[in-house]
This record gives C-alpha cells, structure tokens and sequence, in this order.
C-alpha cells in the first residue's frame, strides 16, 4: 500500500485519500478492508480527536498488479467545529 495522498475537499469534515495497492504476491486479493483514522485537527495543529471509518478495499486485485482508489473520508460535521478540520493521517489495510 503506498502512503495516503490527501486532498482537501469544499467541506471542513471530509477529505478526499488516495492509496494505491500493489499485489506482489502470487494469487489475486479477494477481499479485505482498508480503515482510515481521520483526525480532527484545529488551526494551531492541536489533534482533538481520531474517528475511524473502515470501506472494502478495490478487490480483486490480480497477482503482480497494482490499483489506485480514491475514498470520501468524513467524519460527522457536528464532530469538526467551526475553526477545525480533519487529517487521514492513520490508514491500514486488512488482506482476507
């Protein structure tokens, strides 16, 4: 899994996180789910709180290939005041 690219989204709430998976292995990735930490962060950088959501990762995912996906992450809105936004700064993947 190559390191999270985030992008800002018109939302303080949400960000947008890019990953690529590579498959190095022998036999194709079936399933399994990603899970992202997103924290809530205010202007002087001050990390308040971690809400995790998990999504089913991009499957399959062929021997010796890669693929990129792009999620939403959002946390509820009410979680972010006015002032603050969120990070993805914690991903891990789980391979089934």
């Amino acid at each position: 899994m190559s390191e999270p690219v985030r992008a800002k989204t018109d939302q303080r709430w949400c960000e947008d996180v890019t990953l690529t998976f590579v498959n190095s292995g022998g036999s194709a990735i079936g399933s399994g789910t990603v899970t992202f930490g997103a924290h809530v962060v205010d202007a002087l950088g001050t990390d308040w709180a971690t809400r995790e959501s998990t999504a089913p990762l991009p499957v399959p995912i062929a021997a010796g290939t890669h693929r990129e996906r792009t999620w939403t992450v959002c946390v509820d809105a009410w979680r972010v005041p006015l002032g603050m936004h969120i990070e993805t700064r914690d991903v891990s993947v789980r391979w089934e």
